[in-house]
């Protein structure tokens, strides 16, 4: 087992009807002046809106709305300067994961004094020093952002998607409430199963490490996605099957799974290149390039992909065979969700983008990635180009 040091300071209030607790927990950390951020108004179609504006009705609120599905800087920086006219002292996300990321970059960016991408282009001697605090009120299930201090933010002008966290950044609370899968849409049900998916088999799918704790509520996690996704896709309002959901998206990222084992990773690196160059779904990226992935790196985790194949697949046969078998029974989960796993499948522009991230990647100077740097650029030109 690896050394490692937890902490997670967000509140996690759990369960339907709860946003009557808005007001006592606002006032535990003295808000007066909110900002309430959203996304594209399907809060208000679903009527959470008028719910959430209920429970802050003995509150200041003023509202930013329209943080896209990539959060977007230039979007994001119009919400700094508003948030910084209106003195706010506290930040709500109404929304999935990418509002809840953008409210984390606006939330360090209003006390920034130099250029906020400074602090994402990993410049020497830039950081976010203060945050104004925030909350969470999620309503898609995928990326785990409501429970973790970690942010991905999108540069259209730059065609760059750049990551940012750290202790400021973890939401104050966050109100997960299973009703709210039911308002989602069958691609956006899709996308939060295959995200808290790949998330889980970044921090499992690397070498045995010897905590055992760890790898088996990860294989939980798995095996519990694979039991209800079909399920909760056909009838996203059965409560049991919701709060399974939500509840997995929440754990697979919110610190414990890495909490001493080796990590991966990769596959949202160059995933988040995917993203930026075509706009695909984030999930759908790592869904491309996790199989791709793994049996480039056949030989490196092996060993794990046997427990995996074994404990969560339930294979049997050579090590050698399973290992296979289970990158197969992986790509054959996502295929039952109707993901495609071929850049092709989503465009015919495939011309070079192996050169083009490998060159991003040498430029970044990520030149070792994965556990134990495993992943040099010119293996990820070989993943991407196995994956047109």
């Amino acid at each position: 087992m690896l050394n490692f040091e937890y902490y997670n300071p967000t509140r996690i209030v759990f369960g339907k009807e709860q946003l009557g607790r808005m007001p006592e927990l606002l006032s535990d950390q003295n808000a007066k002046k909110i900002l309430l951020a959203f996304g594209g108004g399907s809060c208000k179609k679903s009527g959470l809106y008028d719910q959430v504006l209920i429970a802050l009705s003995g509150f200041e609120v003023v509202e930013f709305g329209g943080i896209e599905a990539n959060p977007e800087y230039d979007t994001l920086m119009k919400a700094v300067l508003f948030a910084r006219e209106k003195e706010v002292d506290f930040i709500i996300a109404l929304g999935g994961g990418s509002v809840i990321d953008g409210v984390k970059f606006i939330s360090g960016a209003i006390g920034y004094k130099g250029d906020p991408w400074e602090v994402l282009d990993r410049k020497e001697g830039c950081a976010f020093d203060n945050a104004v605090p925030f909350g969470t009120i999620l309503t898609l299930p995928a990326t785990g952002s409501e429970a973790n201090s970690g942010a991905v933010i999108s540069r259209k002008s730059l065609m760059e998607k750049r990551t940012m966290g750290g202790s400021l950044f973890f939401p104050k609370f966050s109100f997960c409430d299973p009703t709210q899968v039911s308002t989602l849409s069958k691609r956006q049900l899709v996308n939060g199963i295959v995200d808290a998916y790949m998330h889980t088999l970044e921090q499992y799918l690397t070498y045995p490490s010897g905590n055992w704790l760890q790898e088996r509520q990860a294989e939980g996690i798995l095996l519990t996605l694979l039991k209800i996704a079909k399920g909760v896709i056909k009838n996203p309002s059965d409560y049991e099957l919701a709060a399974n959901l939500m509840w997995c998206a929440t754990n697979a990222l919110n610190g414990l799974l890495r909490c001493g084992v080796p990590t991966d990773w990769t596959t949202h690196m160059i995933g988040h290149e995917l993203t930026a160059e075509y706009g695909i779904d984030h999930a759908r990226t790592l869904a491309i390039i996790a199989p791709r992935l793994y049996e480039e790196s056949l030989v490196e985790k092996q060993n794990k992909l046997v427990q995996y194949g074994e404990r969560v697949f339930g294979l049997n046969g050579t090590s050698l065979d399973i290992a296979n078998a289970a990158i197969a029974k992986t790509e054959l989960f996502f295929h039952s969700l109707d993901i495609d796993t071929r850049i092709s499948n989503y465009t015919k522009d495939t011309s070079g983008i192996e050169v083009r991230i490998r060159k991003v990647f040498e430029d970044r100077d990520w030149k070792t990635m994965g556990e134990g740097g495993i992943f040099t650029p010119k293996r990820v030109e070989r993943i991407v180009r196995s994956a047109i």
